[in-house]
């Protein structure tokens, strides 16, 4: 009880969402390892967090406990627990595990397998074991993510020395079965849907892709039709929107850039110039800030979307960083009701049961300490 009250006193502090510690985890794939970056402050947390050989992909669990990582090299995916920002469980999977996505109810991982032929494995969040049998796709597998609803899983597929056809493998996630293939015949990297599910954006290049065009294929995910192509720069690989769907940022290792999409028009409305070889991409919770792993700079730059500029100094992370995939811890979610009176009080009190006490939930949730919590709830029930 005395912590109940300590945070209820600091619950009358209000502090902007923007304030609110959410890290950033950059895999580092000529490093074999993860780097944590603050994106209140945009600096470097601690050390290098080591993990398997060549990390590609990586995705941050909803209740942001949990971080997957994808080694391409290893055969295997590390596990990060967020309160200790270390490796807590290694999963052996199939050859070449590059994208990985967890469900919105945070009970699977989809690992995409850039293997010939491709293959999609699922990991059962709670054991930390591999499901059921590999599910084959079209073509070495890329990049995956899951619909918002948790229905569909969109798995992109790229040709590899003229074999497979590219496009996108649509899995139903009740059956884990393919039930639709989008052919692009393109090289296909990265992919995203938008919040209310509605459509599928894939960075695509042309076969024999390097210097060449490339663009953006739009996918409307009822009838599995692309409906546009918008032109990006060369090598498109990471693709994110924003939480409000207004918005797509699409980096472009060929170019060192990142286009801006305006996801109503589906046309570039901006061009912003990054470090070299643009890899993933990654939209803060709160739409404010796009962060941009580039690969031969090893920095990440961070772009402000009101202006969509890059704002201060690139941040020096590993050697090769990647980050490919949803690798920003998203927003928490408490138990009480946003906007009602009793929100705070009843949301710092579930934490309290639950954990055990508030310092003890704010270890568990990744929050430096109780006012980082206090602040989060503060932020989630509306001021």
């Amino acid at each position: 009880m005395k912590n109940l009250g300590l945070a209820l006193i600091f619950a009358c502090v209000v502090v902007p969402a923007s304030t609110l510690a959410q890290n950033a985890y950059i895999t580092n794939n000529g490093a074999n390892t993860v780097s944590v970056i603050a994106t209140a402050s945009n600096t470097v947390v601690g050390s290098p967090i080591p993990v398997g050989l060549a990390p590609l992909g990586v995705a941050v669990t909803p209740d942001r406990r949990k971080v997957f990582v994808a080694n391409h090299a290893s055969n295997t995916v590390s596990v990060i627990d967020t309160a200790t920002n270390a490796v807590s469980a290694t999963i052996s999977v199939g050859a070449s595990p590059f994208g990985v996505a967890v469900t919105p109810d945070g009970s699977k991982v989809y690992v995409a397998h850039d293997s010939t032929p491709g293959a999609v494995s699922v990991i059962d969040i709670a054991t930390n074991m591999v499901v059921g049998s590999q599910i084959p796709v079209s073509a070495p597998a890329v990049g995956v993510v899951v619909a918002p609803d948790g229905s569909k899983v969109y798995v992109t597929t790229a040709i590899r020395a003229g074999r497979g056809i590219g496009g996108v493998s649509v899995i139903d996630a009740a059956t884990n079965t393919v039930i639709a293939t989008i052919f692009l015949d393109r090289v296909n990297d990265g992919v995203a849907v938008t919040p209310d599910g509605r459509k599928v954006y894939v960075a695509a290049s042309p076969s024999g892709h390097i210097g060449r065009p490339a663009n953006v294929s739009v996918v409307d995910a009822a009838t599995n039709a692309v409906i546009a192509t918008v032109p990006v720069g060369f090598s498109p690989f990471g693709v994110a929107v924003t939480a409000d769907g207004s918005k797509v940022y699409v980096a472009s290792s060929g170019s060192n850039t990142v286009s801006v999409i305006d996801a109503a028009t589906n046309a570039v409305i901006a061009t912003v110039p990054v470090g070299l070889g643009a890899a993933g991409v990654a939209v803060t919770p709160d739409g404010s800030k796009v962060y941009v792993a580039n690969e031969r700079s090893n920095t990440v730059s961070v772009i402000g979307t009101a202006t969509n500029t890059v704002i201060g100094s690139p941040i020096p992370v590993g050697d090769q960083p990647v980050a490919f995939g949803l690798f920003i811890q998203p927003a928490p979610k408490f138990a009480g009701v946003p906007g009602a009176k009793n929100c705070h009080g009843a949301s710092v009190s579930a934490l309290a049961t639950k954990f055990g006490g508030l310092n003890a939930a704010a270890a568990a949730l990744g929050f430096p300490g109780v006012q980082g919590l206090q602040d989060a709830v503060r932020a989630f029930c509306g001021g």
